[in-house]
């Protein structure tokens, strides 16, 4: 049985581990990362880095290499991949999974305001603060390069493209944060508003009860819908059983 797991996520790479370490005779996975992070931690089996050149291509790939099953552990914010895999899945004949951390939910003392994209956001953020904290990531920036009042520090792994914000302070770094650590980031840039995608996960949560505690505003970007259709598990473990059990619904003649 040969797996795809569409991954550069923590749940990718953990979901890797479990496979391996279950020892399935027979069973080769195959990791593809989409190769926009400069150092990533490579989970275990074969990885593969790039694109696969739209839906059409996936699904020739998925034919050449006989894949059997796909997860898609994506991250959720990356909806144009995720098309392409429940695309290239039908084509293909080929049974999909999306594997979802939950996103975050606000609590008593959170002063959220959604957005439905990055322009949505940087439409928000006049009326809330002048300082801004941006933890988007490093693409989809240019949606505020023309607030030229505000001041922005960006924090993401690799050096943001162009084009920026024209005050921008750019930190480079990765989670997991610690509470601590967010707490001194707003006080010692005298932040005033947070940016953030609902990416969920307790990796880069701590901004956010940072904020609370400070009580500061958040948009929060909302993360675009799976494609309909397509069965979606919350966490590694879930999607490991998945796995097991297409495995073992390839065994059973006639099985579908």
């Amino acid at each position: 049985m040969h797996v795809l797991i569409l991954g550069g996520t923590t749940e990718a790479r953990r979901l890797a581990e479990l496979l391996a370490a279950d020892a399935v005779p027979g069973l080769s996975v195959t990791n593809s990362l989409a190769g926009r992070v400069t150092a990533p931690r490579l989970p275990p089996g074969e990885v593969r880095v790039g694109g696969f050149g739209g839906a059409d291509g996936l699904a020739a790939w998925l034919g050449e290499h006989e894949v059997d099953a796909i997860v898609d552990a994506t991250h959720p914010f990356a909806g144009t991949m995720s098309a392409h895999a429940a695309k290239a899945a039908a084509t293909a004949g080929v049974p999909l999974l999306a594997l979802r951390r939950p996103g975050w939910t606000p609590v008593a003392g959170d002063l959220w305001h959604e957005a439905g994209s990055q322009a949505e956001a940087a439409e928000l953020l006049p009326s809330l603060g002048r300082r801004v904290f941006l933890t988007t990531g490093r693409l989809g920036l240019a949606a505020f390069a023309a607030l030229d009042d505000l001041w922005f520090l960006v924090r993401s792994v690799d050096a943001p493209e162009a084009p920026v914000p024209s005050r921008t302070e750019v930190l480079l770094d990765r989670g997991p944060f610690t509470l601590d650590g967010e707490r001194e980031l707003l006080r010692r840039h005298r932040i005033d508003v947070v940016v953030t995608k609902d990416s969920g996960g307790a990796a880069t949560a701590p901004k956010l009860t940072a904020a609370r505690e400070a009580r500061l505003p958040v948009v929060v970007v909302r993360r675009p819908p799976v494609p309909a259709g397509v069965r979606v598990v919350p966490g590694p473990e879930q999607a490991r059983d998945w796995v097991r059990e297409a495995g073992e619904r390839r065994t059973v003649p006639g099985a579908d």
